[in-house]
């Protein structure tokens, strides 16, 4: 078997040599860089006897389907918990599972919100066994709960419901929402708004901003349930730009999310899902939309932009049993 240390050193600095590399060494590197389904089976390998017992439960556990906005998914904090080669797999585990472009943005932000322990704030669970293809490693702490499982759960998207969010110079962010790293998210939504003729707008803008927990991104049955403005009823130039929305919320992750992502969304109808905005926590009352969703009946993209950004995400194949989210 190889070295935990040895396999963890190769990995960082194969990642490494893609920057610095001429260019035919930089996609040698990339081919060997370990996955982070790897990692998380060498990761699960290297726990000792209290750590498995803390940290490792059946893939069927309920603890698994669990999301919120700010929590720990075990009560130990990586950085104190696991040994410093452990907590290095951690750290890699989540960059890999996010696109190069935006991976040290995103760890910014988990270290920003997590407080002065930064990223060793962090919580992680391991459900299942990494390698027996039934297993998924969960991380949690303030604004993020990220999913990584080797498409062990099937028809899933991120392997379930994630979430991620940011607060950049304060609780209460202002209209600007300066510093935000998914900011530039809810400016792109707006764009498709300033599209929109009367009749549009009037379908698309609500008065009600759904909750900002769980039950938000529960999976409505049938279109006739869904509220805001159809995608169906907006013109082409309309429909392309709510495409790049799309492009620009998969933007943060790894490639192979990303592509899923699409495939499942495009099967059960891109025609089908709805835009949404709220205008009942317009901070400043200046018309750009704080809140804001993009939903389908196995897809809801909930934005909410106030007191800062919270962002629940649930994507599912239409054909695949739903669970009780």
């Amino acid at each position: 078997m190889t070295d935990r240390r040895s396999f963890l050193r190769n990995s960082l600095l194969s990642g490494a040599a893609i920057a610095t590399s001429p260019p035919f060494l930089a996609e040698a590197a990339k081919v060997e860089a370990a996955p982070s389904e790897t990692l998380v089976k060498t990761l699960y390998d290297s726990l000792n006897g209290a750590q498995r017992e803390a940290l490792v439960f059946p893939f069927n556990h309920g603890l698994r389907t669990k999301i919120s906005n700010n929590w720990h998914i075990t009560e130990q904090r990586i950085g104190s918990f696991l040994d410093e080669d452990q907590n290095a797999m951690v750290r890699e585990i989540f960059l890999k599972a996010h696109s190069e472009k935006y991976a040290d943005q995103v760890i910014g932000q988990v270290e920003h919100d997590s407080g002065q322990r930064g990223f060793g704030d962090s919580s992680i669970a391991i459900f299942g066994e990494p390698g027996t293809g039934e297993f998924q490693f969960v991380l949690t702490g303030r604004h993020c709960t990220r999913r990584v499982d080797g498409d062990s759960v099937k028809g899933k998207a991120f392997g379930g419901p994630i979430f991620y969010g940011h607060a950049a110079e304060s609780f209460y962010e202002g209209p600007e929402h300066k510093g935000n790293a998914y900011w530039y998210q809810a400016k792109r939504a707006n764009a498709v708004y300033q599209m929109l003729d009367g009749k549009q707008r009037e379908a698309a803008l609500l008065s009600k901003s759904p909750g900002d927990n769980a039950a938000a991104i529960r999976l409505q049955k049938n279109t006739e349930s869904l509220t805001g403005l159809s995608i169906s009823d907006m013109t082409y130039d309309q429909v392309n730009e709510v495409k790049r929305v799309l492009e620009d919320l998969l933007m943060p992750f790894r490639k192979e999310d990303r592509t899923e992502s699409m495939k499942l969304i495009e099967k059960a109808g891109f025609e089908d899902l709805h835009l949404s905005f709220y205008n009942d926590e317009d901070i400043a009352n200046d018309g750009v939309w704080d809140n804001w969703k993009l939903e389908g009946p196995h897809m809801v993209w909930y934005f909410r932009g106030n007191p800062h950004v919270h962002t629940w995400v649930h994507i599912a194949d239409p054909d695949a049993p739903r669970d009780p989210r």
